[in-house]
């Protein structure tokens, strides 16, 4: 049957952000628990035995939390919107509003547009146009942010550089598309003053915990670093990763990203049984865009980009 995003030889799919058929998903309300205690301890108890220490378990809960976050935006773990996005509201990880994120990634799952420099939320491609009037440090700065060392060093600078300039740009002109990214701001901006307290109270200092958010956030840049590339066909655009381990863990399966995009509505932990069932026709459909871990991807990678910052296939014919 034939994908209606357009895509020919997959089958249908439901909608991004579909709710799941299980009431309660334990799993993931399970790992919710988990997640915010980790978070508590590494705050607390683990930074007064070691600062170290602490930090390393809040970088990885920060981590954990935005791959919760992005479980909550496609209907996990319970029916109701309202409360999944309860379970994930305090922001951990300081800098992104989770209703930007739900709605840009939202947006994202419109596969047709994958990797589009104006349609696609999420792409890192920049239209060759734009690129060739960029002064010369910044499009040096982009080059290196095409490496997975400066995607992991450069990315989240990169990133909220630029949905403030966005997000500002759409406060200033007003109008219906303002309000919710208002509302979203104002929401995490309560969200904030809940963390400020408990990290005004807790054993960890404020430089501690801005280093482990910029670190959870890094690590996150190693899973986006090649979600997507560029590919005439769209379901030839999106990646998998087989091996799984920690940071496959830490990214809830996502790094079967092909089986997230073709499934959005199923949990992190079926992803992998679901790339099993069909592991060889999802190899051909997505145009053998696979890599067998994420150390093969450190070794290609860290020092070399992957693709160059202009879209090579755009303008489209």
């Amino acid at each position: 049957m034939a994908d209606p995003r357009g895509d020919p030889g997959s089958d249908a799919r439901p909608e991004p952000g579909a709710a799941p058929c299980a009431r309660v998903e334990a799993p993931t309300l399970a790992l919710i628990v988990i997640c915010h205690l980790l978070w508590g301890l590494g705050t607390t108890a683990l930074a007064e035995i070691w600062l170290p220490l602490g930090m390393l378990a809040t970088t990885l809960a920060i981590t954990l939390h935005s791959s919760l976050q992005h479980e909550a935006l496609h209907g996990h773990p319970t029916r109701s919107r309202a409360l999944n996005e309860a379970l994930v509201f305090l922001p951990l990880g300081l800098v992104f509003p989770y209703g930007r994120f739900r709605d840009l990634h939202l947006a994202h799952h419109r596969d047709a547009a994958l990797t589009d420099p104006y349609d696609d939320p999420e792409s890192n491609y920049l239209d060759p146009a734009v690129w060739a009037r960029l002064p010369g440090p910044l499009r040096a700065i982009l080059r290196i942010n095409n490496t997975l060392a400066g995607r992991m060093i450069l990315g989240p600078a990169i990133s909220v550089l630029a949905v403030l300039r966005a997000d500002l740009a759409a406060l200033r002109a007003g109008g219906d598309a303002a309000r919710p990214i208002r509302r979203a701001w104002l929401l995490h901006g309560a969200g904030l003053v809940l963390v400020g307290l408990w990290i005004g109270l807790a054993a960890m200092p404020w430089p501690a915990y801005l280093a482990a958010a910029y670190a959870g956030f890094s690590i996150l840049k190693i899973r986006t670093y090649l979600e997507h590339r560029a590919h005439a066909l769209a379901r030839g655009r999106t990646v998998i990763v087989e091996a799984r381990g920690v940071l496959s863990f830490l990214f809830l399966n996502n790094s079967l990203h092909a089986v997230h995009h073709a499934r959005p509505n199923a949990p992190w932990y079926r992803l992998p049984a679901l790339y099993q069932a069909a592991r060889d026709d999802y190899r051909r459909r997505n145009e053998g865009y696979v890599y067998p871990s994420y150390g093969a991807i450190f070794r290609r990678h860290f020092l070399s980009a992957k693709d160059p910052v202009p879209h090579p296939l755009w303008p489209r014919s």
